[in-house]
C-alpha cells in the first residue's frame, strides 16, 4: 500500500514536471488582428498564457458551429486594453487545459459589426482537428471569415437601401440631404486599470479601431496641434490618436480661429446633442509677431472627437476643410477624409445656425488660454480653467 502511494506521488510529480506552458500573443504591436500562434495541441495539465498587445482584445470561448458567438458558460478574459506602443510588461491571462477536447476561441471586439475582429479572422484553437478534417482550424477560421463577410454584405445592403430611400436619420447628414455612413456601435466595458503604481476601475465605450483606455502615463502626454498659420486654413496635424489623460495643446497662428467641437454628421456647427454642448475655445486673434496663444483639452475617453474652426469671415473656414479629429477610425467609412469631405460638401452652411456658430465671427476677438476636459462619446465632462485675457499686442 505504501509503495502504491509512492507510485501515485511519482506519477503526479511526473505529470507536473512534464506540463507545458504555451505562450500566445493576442493581437500585435503593429495592430495585427490575430492570435500567434493561431492553433496549438496541448495535453491535460498544460497551460496557455495569453499575452495582450495593443489595443483592446479579448480571449473568448466560442464553438465550431458559431465561431464569433460566446459559448454559454465558456471562458472569457474580458476586454484587456493596452496602451499604444506598449512593448514591456504586457498583461496576461492564463487557462489550464483539462482534456483533449477542442477549445475554440475568438476576439469579441466590435462583435456583430463589419469591423468584428472575429469576422476579420482573429480566432484561435486548442486541439482542433487535423488539416483536411471537418473540424480543422482552417475550416473554423473560414467560418469566422464568412461571418465577417455576411456582416459587411448586410451593412452594404443597408447603405444602398438607405441611399435610395433617404429616410433614415442615421444615414443622413444634419442638413443638405447628404447620405453618410452609420456610427459604430460601442461596447460598454468596465475594466481595472493598473499603471505604474496606481490601480483604478474605469467604465468606457470601446469603439472599433479606437485606442485602449489605458493612459500612456499617469500625467498623460502633451500633443501639440497648430491652428492656422502661413495663411493656411488647416489644423496641423489634422487628426491624431490620443489616450485618456493626454493633453491636446492647440497653438493659434494668424489670423483668427477657433477650435469648436462638432459631430460627424454636422461638421460645421457646434455640437448640441441631448443637452450636451460641445467645447469651444472662442476666437483667438493673432497679429504678426504676437505671442502665440494656446488652449488645451484633456482627453478622458477613446471615442472619436470631431472639431472645426467656426470662423466665417470672409468665407467659412470649415467649408474650406478646416476640420480636425481625435481618434477617428481610419479603417471605417467614418474616417477623417470622409469628415472633411462632408464639411466641404455642406460648405459650412445651414438653413439655421446655433447662436454659438455665429457669435463673434470677426477679426477683433481677444486671445485667451485655457484647458478643458472632454470624454465619453465626445461629450464635455468638466471645464477645468477658463483663462486669462491676453493683450493682442503681446
Amino acid at each position: 500500500m505504501f509503495c502504491l502511494s509512492l507510485l501515485c506521488l511519482a506519477l503526479v510529480h511526473s505529470l507536473s514536471v512534464s506540463a507545458t506552458v504555451y505562450d500566445v500573443q493576442v493581437g500585435g504591436a503593429n495592430g495585427t488582428l490575430a492570435y500567434s500562434p493561431e492553433a496549438i495541441f496541448a495535453q491535460p495539465g498544460d497551460q496557455v498564457v495569453f499575452h495582450f498587445n495593443p489595443k483592446n482584445h479579448t480571449v473568448t470561448q466560442s464553438s465550431f458551429a458559431d465561431p464569433c458567438g460566446p459559448k454559454e458558460g465558456g471562458l472569457d478574459s474580458g476586454f484587456v486594453p493596452v496602451a499604444t506602443n506598449t512593448t514591456d510588461s504586457l498583461p496576461t491571462w492564463t487557462i489550464t487545459v483539462n482534456d483533449t477536447q477542442p477549445i475554440w476561441v475568438y476576439c469579441k471586439q466590435a462583435a456583430n459589426t463589419p469591423a468584428s475582429h472575429c469576422g476579420l479572422g482573429m480566432v484561435f484553437a486548442v486541439n482542433c482537428g487535423a488539416d483536411g478534417s471537418p473540424n480543422s482550424f482552417s475550416n473554423f477560421k473560414s467560418a469566422a471569415l464568412a461571418v465577417g463577410a455576411s456582416l459587411s454584405a448586410a451593412a452594404a445592403t443597408s447603405t444602398a437601401s438607405s441611399s435610395e430611400s433617404a429616410v433614415s436619420t442615421t444615414w443622413t447628414a444634419a442638413y443638405g440631404n447628404v447620405t453618410i455612413p452609420p456610427a459604430a456601435e460601442p461596447t460598454l466595458v468596465t475594466e481595472t486599470i493598473t499603471l505604474e503604481a496606481s490601480t483604478w476601475t474605469t467604465t468606457y465605450s470601446s469603439y472599433p479601431g479606437s485606442p485602449a483606455a489605458t493612459p500612456a502615463s499617469l500625467e498623460g502626454n502633451v500633443i501639440k496641434v497648430t491652428v492656422g498659420g502661413s495663411n493656411q486654413l488647416v489644423f496641423d496635424p489634422p487628426r491624431i490618436s490620443a489616450e485618456p489623460r493626454d493633453i491636446i495643446m492647440f497653438e493659434f497662428q494668424s489670423k483668427n480661429h477657433t477650435v469648436t467641437q462638432s459631430s460627424f454628421d454636422d461638421p460645421c456647427r457646434q455640437l448640441n446633442a441631448n443637452g450636451t454642448i460641445g467645447f469651444d475655445s472662442g476666437f483667438h486673434a493673432v497679429t504678426d509677431n504676437a505671442t502665440l496663444p494656446t488652449w488645451n483639452i484633456t482627453v478622458n475617453d477613446t471615442a472619436p472627437i470631431w472639431a472645426y474652426c467656426r470662423q466665417k469671415t470672409p468665407t467659412s473656414h470649415c467649408g474650406a476643410g478646416m476640420v480636425f479629429a481625435i481618434n477617428s477610425n481610419e479603417q471605417s467609412a467614418r474616417n477623417f477624409s470622409a469628415f472633411q469631405n462632408l464639411a466641404e460638401q455642406l460648405n459650412g452652411t445651414a438653413s439655421t445656425s446655433s447662436s454659438s456658430s455665429t457669435a463673434g465671427e470677426s477679426q477683433t476677438s481677444v486671445p485667451a488660454s485655457g484647458t478643458l476636459s472632454v470624454g465619453v462619446s465626445s461629450a464635455i465632462l468638466t471645464v477645468v480653467v477658463a483663462a486669462a485675457l491676453v493683450s493682442s499686442l503681446l
